[in-house]
Parts: C-alpha cells; structure tokens; sequence
C-alpha cells in the first residue's frame, strides 16, 4: 500500500481542487445577473469555424507577424550567405542580396500576395524600428575593432591615403551631383544637401567588411594589410564625422543653420573623450585579470551606449554615430574588448542586423530602372565611385612610392563599400533627399563595388604574379629533399600533443626535416584589433613545447570563410609527406543547414564519436569520422594521420595491427618512428597473411638489421587487456579502424592512443 500512496495522494489533491473551482465558476454565474457583459466574439457557427478566425487573427497579429518575418529573413539571409562564402565571397554581400530578393523586386514582383502577407506595410515600421537596434549595436562593435593605438602609431602614410580616397570620390560626387540634380532629387532639396549626401555616399569604405577580407586572405601580417587596415580605421573615422556634419547641414537646411549643430556635436564629441572615456578605463582596471564583465558594469556600458545614442539624435548627428562613438573610446584592453563584443555581436550580426538587409532590400525598387537611360545612370554612378576610390586610392599610394601592386591592391581593398554604405544610403532616404530611383541605383552601386573587391584581387595578384608575395604560404626554404610534416590544430592543447607526435617522426633527421603547425580560425570569430593576440595565443603551447624538445617549427596562421577547402588546398600544394590533424571536430559544419544555423543536422554528436574511441559508449553510424576528418581524407592527395588523442605523450610503444595486405604501408610509418624515437614495434599479423609474404617479410628483416630488438612479429588471436594498455600509441589504416567501429572492438577501449593512416 506505501508504494501507492504518493498516487494516491496526487489524485485526490487533483480531485479535489478541481471539485472546488467548478462550484466557483458555477456560483459564480449567478453574479453576472445586471452586469452589462460583453458577447462573444466567436463569428463562426461553428467550433471549427471559430478556431479557424481565431486562428487567422492571431496569425496577422503584430508580434507573430514580427517573428515570421525574422525567421524567413535570418534563414533566407543566411542561405545566400553561405552561397557567396562558397563563391570566395564576403557573407555579408550574400545578406545585402537576400534583402534585395526578399523586396518588391523579385518576391514582391513574382509572389505579391504571399509578399503581401509576410512583409505588410503597416509591419514595415515594427521591423524599422528593430532592425535600427541592430544598426546601433552594429556601429558599437565596429567602433570597438577600431584600434586607435595602431592608428596613432602608424598614422602618417595611412592618413594621407585616406583622406585622399574621401577627398577624391567627395568631389567627383559632388561634380555628379550637378549633372542629376535635376533629374533624381526629390522636391524641395537643396542642391547642397542633395550634394553632400551623393559626396558622401561615394566616399564611404566598410571598414568591418575590408578587415574580413584582408583576414581571409592572410594579408594582416603583411606591411599592405597594416597600411590598408590603418587606412580604412582613418576613412571610418573621417567619414562618419563628414556625415554627422552632413546631417546637421541638411536637417538645419542651410551651412550657417547648422552652426550650432556641429558646435553641439564638437562638445558631445570633447566630452566623450576627456570624461567618459578615462571613466572607462578606471571600470576596465578594476577588472584586470577576471576574465569576465560582472552584470551592473555590462548595464553600465549598456549605458554609455544608450545614452550616446540619444544625445546625438536629439543634437541632430544620428544616434549611430552616437554608438560609434561609444564603441571607439572603449577601454583599449584587447581581452576587455573581446569579452564585451562575444556578449553582444552574436545577437546583433545573426539576429538584428539581417532585418536592416532586408528593410534596405523592401525600399530598393529596381523596377523602376525600367528605361536603358537610368541604367546608363547607374553605370555612371559605379563609374565614378571606382573611378574616386579606386583610382583615388591607387595613385596616392603610388605617389607615397609604393609598388604598383600594392597601390592597386590598397584602391581595390578601399573600395569596398558593403553595410556601411547601405547604413548611409537609409540614412539619406529618411532625411528625404534621395528618391526611390536614385536611391535603387546607389544600393546597386553598393553591392557592385562590395563584389568586385575579390575578383580585382584575384587579377591583381595574376597580373603581378612573378613577383614574390610575403603572404604566400609555400614560400619555405625547404628543398624537396626534406620529409614535410605539416599538422593543424584547433586548440593550443591539441597543437602540442600533435607536435610531439611529428617530433617522434622526425626526431634524428637533423636538416633532412620540415615541420609546419598550422592554425586555421573561422573568421567571423575574429576581430581586426585582436587578430596578432589571438595567433599568439593559439601558437604559444607549441612554441613552448618546440622549445623544450629543441624542434624548429613554421608557424602559419589563416583566418577563414572554409576551413576544409583551405587546408585541403595548403597541405596539397604544399608537397608535404604527412597531414597530422586530430579527431573530434564538429560533425555540424559540413551540412548546409549546419552552416545556416549552427547546429546539428546528425542524429549523433561528436561527443558520442569522441566518448566511443575514449570506451565510453558505443556509436551507432555508418562512418567512423565526423564530417570535417571525412572532408580531409577525401580531398587530399597526400598521408594524413588523424590522431585520437587520449593522454599522449610520446610513441614509445606502439601497436600496429595488420588486418590484411593493404594495411603492409604502416610499416613505413613504424620504421620511421624505430629511426627517429627508438620505439618498439609490436605488429600483430590478425589475418596470418605476413609470414606468406615475401616483401613484407623483407622489410621486417631490414628493419631488425638497422635497429634489432626494436620489432616484434605477434601472431596470438586473442589480445590481453593488460597488453593493450601498455601501449602508448596503435598504428591503424583507416579501412581497419572502421572494421573496429563497425565490430565494437574493445580495442578502442583499452588503447591509450590511436594514429589513423589513411593511404591516398
């Protein structure tokens, strides 16, 4: 009876209590008698009918509106995000194209109704609204990544530079103006205003965006990508000041109304520096060494924030430069900066800024360039956008007597335009004074400029490609002579266990060796500030363990937009004799949807793939390796060794199973670590196929002449557990480790460490 007691007690509790409220809800009908009680508002005749209208209403209500829209948008921008990733392009020209195809000009043209019903005008202001946020917390970041400390270091030949490449485009805008003002400006516009945002919008470079790109193409080491990163820091600085005046000037209507404006702006700005920001610094002291921001002071820089950009929207600047503001005087601490930014840019970048692409997209109307004579004007207005930037940029770097390819590559990186200009482009459109055609045009122009930006590169780099580049990844002094080992990590931890790994390998060839650790880091997890500290991060555990076993190491660091395709690419152009990576990355981000969204589209996670070879549990799955290893073995052409690291240290004993005659390769490997570690070899011949083979028996034979007692041939079947666990490493081909997998060989279990040696 005890054991039904608690049931019992449940039931009664539920019995009772419901007994209670129904005589309520009874009595109380009789209290409705005089009361003057609304009817229903069920219209249907019947239950079905009046679930379906209360359906109907609570779908067009405002709040389910607004998260149907976000879920389309961040899945829609994310799809062509991806899709130009792919194409060796920035994301974030992906996400201004999902914008535009999400507008009236393909799926407001081809589906209006279902247009219609997702994206209704009287919706259009909630979505402003938020995607506005997002803006706001998107120009904090960009004025965080800002590195005022390499600006005022190196601030000569990069302000020249960038001035130049606003003077020229502002003027050549201006100059523009003249010629379509008649035509494109809206009524009651001033020419000046008109003007100044057409200068203006010619004259803009994105910073966020170059920075990616000199990231992705491994150009921030080089004295090119230090002057253009520092050039663009000056442009954005320089132009975002330009366009609070602009404002000012066009909001006051005239140059004299607008005095008090930048006279507001220029305390706002003195203000920010000589108070805030020393306020600032104290809060980041205080919290050195912590390794997080507490609550009240994330509340406190929320502040800041919210506070700046109100008071330059209500000076009259626009509360996004406010933000920028805010974001450019944050304490200069890289590891301060970077803990505020990972609380916030996950939220603004996926979240909020999509609906910024896609509210900009809803305005662009490239419908009404219906006549050859507007798109003969929207040529002209890319022209002369190149021709400003591009040009501007070029010449000025030559005449500061760089080389040609450098010069190009500076007016090629400086044009590129991307979110910033669309930030501008809005702006201009809310203040009135660009109309819907002209307005099409400069978005067109935005995208176009963002675009070309790595096709120039690419011809830049063939048209001087005789020339010795200083971020070429294969330019080792290596001869071919030498054995390559080349290993990528992900984490510090991982980058030594694989070090000591190719050490074993090549411990005894003295100059006859070339060993390379490679890290390469998604981009979007990297900042333009904090790129040089988080390479010595991610290297500092293996310098350290190079140095304690006296091992000369290359280091190369890439950040990148695919990770496979540019480690494929480097290990097969490379000539290395061995790829040494280790087991356990994501299985995510080799799905479409896993690249979209960030999380799994597998039954099973690499914990479970990791917690099998570790004798945790067993795994369900067709493939031994998760999508990443799988990506690697597949499109390289050369050894790769994938390691399944449990506490190793260094191959003193070693395991090598042979399961038929395809596996004899591993000998070599086992040779190798007999010449270079002294290891002892014990090969256990599981199908008897060795001692019938007169090669393998050979290479055996010439084995235990150079080093005697170092091989052993084992023939037993069944395999003690004790034996296993002496081992330091096991040797296997990746067909037997997959029979292992497949048979739940408790092998994987009872090994310290496993080297999978796939045989191209």
């Amino acid at each position: 009876m005890g054991k039904y007691k608690n049931i019992i007690f449940y039931i009664s509790t539920i019995a009772f209590f419901s007994c209670l409220m129904y005589w309520f809800f009874i009595e109380g009908k009789t209290l409705e008698i005089g009361e003057n009680i609304a009817p229903s508002k069920a219209t249907g005749s019947t239950m079905w009918e009046n679930f379906t209208d209360s359906f109907m209403t609570n779908l067009h209500h405002p709040l389910a509106l607004l998260l149907a829209q976000i879920v389309t948008i961040i899945l829609v921008a994310k799809l062509f995000g991806w899709i130009c990733v792919k194409l060796k392009q920035p994301s974030v020209i992906g996400e201004m194209i999902a914008g535009i195809v999400l507008g009236p000009s393909l799926f407001g043209l081809y589906f209006p109704e279902l247009s219609a019903f997702i994206f209704p005008k009287e919706s259009l202001p909630n979505l402003q609204f938020l995607s506005q946020i997002g803006l706001i917390l998107f120009m904090y970041i960009v004025g965080m990544e800002l590195d005022l400390s390499v600006l005022r270091k190196k601030a000569h030949d990069a302000v020249v530079i960038s001035h130049a490449s606003i003077i020229f485009p502002f003027a050549l805008g201006v100059g523009l103006s003249y010629f379509i003002y008649k035509e494109f400006a809206p009524e009651g516009i001033q020419f000046s205003s008109f003007a100044l945002f057409i200068a203006i919008a010619m004259s803009i470079t994105a910073f966020p965006v170059l920075a990616r790109i000199v990231q992705e193409r491994n150009l921030h080491k080089t004295k090119i990508g230090t002057v253009v990163i520092t050039c663009a820091a000056a442009d954005d600085i320089t132009a975002w000041c330009i366009l609070a005046a602009v404002i000012a000037v066009v909001k006051a209507g005239s140059f004299s109304g607008s005095v008090f404006v930048i006279l507001m702006a220029i305390l706002y700005v003195f203000f920010m520096i000589k108070a805030v920001r020393p306020f600032l610094h104290r809060i980041a002291e205080s919290q050195k060494g912590k390794g997080f921001i507490s609550k009240p002071l994330v509340a406190v820089f929320f502040l800041i924030l919210i506070i700046s950009s109100y008071a330059t929207e209500v000076i009259g600047i626009h509360a996004l430069f406010g933000a920028f503001m805010a974001g450019a005087i944050m304490p200069e601490n890289v590891k301060f900066r970077n803990l505020f930014i990972e609380k916030i840019e996950d939220v603004a970048l996926v979240l909020l800024l999509p609906l910024f692409f896609v509210f900009t997209g809803l305005r662009t109307q490239i419908g009404l360039l219906n006549d050859p004579h507007l798109w003969k004007i929207g040529g002209f207005i890319i022209l002369t956008a190149v021709t400003g930037k591009f040009v501007g940029s070029a010449l000025t770097s030559k005449f500061l007597k760089m080389s040609w390819k450098d010069s190009l590559t500076i007016g090629a990186l400086m044009n590129t335009r991307g979110l910033t200009e669309l930030i501008v482009l809005n702006i201009g459109y809310d203040l009135g004074v660009l109309g819907p055609e002209l307005f099409a045009m400069l978005v067109i122009m935005a995208l176009f400029t963002t675009f070309m930006t790595g096709p120039c590169l690419d011809l830049i780099n063939y048209l001087f490609k005789g020339k010795k580049s200083t971020m070429d990844e294969e330019d080792h002094d290596d001869n071919d002579a030498k054995y390559k080992v080349l290993l990528s990590f992900d984490t510090a931890e991982s980058g030594s266990t694989l070090l000591r790994l190719a050490d074993n390998f090549t411990h005894k060839m003295n100059g006859n060796k070339s060993v390379t650790a490679m890290n390469i880091a998604p981009v979007d997890e990297l900042h333009a500030f904090d790129i040089e500290n988080f390479e010595k991060e991610q290297f500092k555990n293996v310098i350290e363990t190079s140095n304690d076993l006296e091992l000369e190491v290359t280091t190369l660091f890439k950040a990148s937009t695919d990770i496979e395709s540019d480690l494929t690419s480097i290990s097969n152009k490379g000539n290395y004799d061995l790829l040494l990576i280790m087991l356990g990355k994501s299985m995510y981000e080799g799905s479409l949807l896993g690249r979209l969204l960030g999380f799994t589209t597998k039954i099973i996670n690499p914990e479970k793939l990791l917690n099998t070879v570790k004798g945790k549990s067993y795994i369900f799955n067709n493939s031994p390796f998760d999508d990443f290893t799988l990506q690697i073995l597949d499109k390289t052409n050369i050894p790769v060794g994938v390691l399944v690291e449990k506490g190793f240290t260094s191959a003193e004993k070693v395991f090598v199973p042979i399961f038929n005659l395809s596996d004899f390769y591993l000998l070599e490997y086992a040779k190798r670590l007999i010449n270079n570690n002294n290891s002892q070899i014990i090969i256990l011949d599981v199908a008897g196929q060795i001692r019938s083979n007169i090669e393998v028996k050979e290479l055996i034979r010439s084995i235990e002449q150079v080093a005697p007692n170092h091989i052993t041939l084992y023939n037993e079947k069944k395999i003690e557990k004790e034996f296993l666990n002496s081992q330091d490493l096991m040797l296997i081909s990746k067909k037997s480790w997959r029979g292992l997998i497949d048979s739940k060989s408790v092998w994987l279990s009872d090994i310290p460490s496993t080297l999978i040696i796939s045989n191209p």
